[in-house]
């Protein structure tokens, strides 16, 4: 299988007004000149992580959702990011996957953060989604998903391989747990054989809270191939090698011993 390169668009957010960071997010988009397959904004990119859907929320499949779909064709890259929506009266942080040929995909998070009052504004997702593309296996989650390993267990059977080679996870990741972020995606990556791709706003949103960013692209052994540093507003383009996860899968089976297990849910 082939390498894939991966575009980070690190970047601060405008409060609440979608137009206002479709066309900042559309500059960025537009001025990377070097080749990309996939290109990752922050979560809620349209709004930032507002508790107040009710007045920027935007209904399934709505502008934004229009909006990625023409530039994933223009750029022929997939783009993916999440943004507040509301469907059948519920409101979700809902992240999508659009691909340069129209076709899309949708994750709605699973794990709302409590702390901040996500739980009350939104309703959680269900599934773990899994996408496949280019011959490679992504994992998409979004910010807290991230303290829930066992959401995010790889598995492995000699029949069937690896469940996902990448985890795509986007955040509004405040700066004062910036320690957790870090170490959080690299743990992710080293306990799952896979890539981790992590992207996180920076600036100041508008409840006051500090963002500093620390995206990364972390290797299966715990690297980070990314040079953007905290705080920092950039887009990079990084190449995910594939013979170095293959190679590693290879040569340190772990997978082999890796404990079996499903999730089991009970609806109340």
């Amino acid at each position: 299988m082939s390498n894939i390169k991966v575009t980070l668009v690190q970047s601060p957010i405008y409060w609440e007004d979608p137009a206002a960071n479709r066309k900042m997010f559309e500059e960025k988009i537009r001025q990377i000149t070097e080749p990309t397959e996939i290109i990752v904004l922050p979560e809620v990119f349209t709004t930032g992580f507002t508790m107040e859907p009710a007045g920027c929320a935007e209904p399934h499949q709505g502008e934004t959702f229009q909006w990625m779909k023409r530039l994933a064709a223009e750029k022929n890259a997939v783009i993916t990011g999440s943004i507040a929506t509301e469907e059948n009266g519920k409101y979700y942080n809902r992240l999508i996957w659009m691909q340069p040929d129209g076709k899309h995909f949708q994750y709605d998070k699973k794990h709302l953060f409590t702390f901040a009052g996500e739980t009350k504004n939104f309703t959680p997702g269900k599934e773990k989604v899994i996408v496949e593309y280019k011959g490679w296996k992504f994992l998409l989650l979004i910010c807290y998903d991230l303290r829930f390993p066992v959401w995010s267990k790889n598995n492995y059977s000699s029949e069937k391989g690896f469940d996902y080679d990448c985890i795509i996870n986007i955040a509004n990741w405040p700066a004062p747990r910036s320690h957790p972020w870090r170490v959080l995606l690299m743990a992710r990556a080293i306990e799952n054989q896979a890539y981790v791709i992590g992207v996180n706003r920076i600036g100041t949103d508008g409840k006051g809270m500090e963002h500093s960013g620390d995206s990364a692209l972390i290797s299966p052994l715990g690297e980070n191939f990314s040079n953007i540093m905290p705080n920092e507003e950039k887009t990079e383009t990084i190449p995910m090698p594939r013979c170095q996860l293959d190679d590693f899968r290879k040569k340190f089976r772990v997978a082999d011993d890796w404990d079996r297990f499903e999730i089991f849910r009970s609806e109340k």
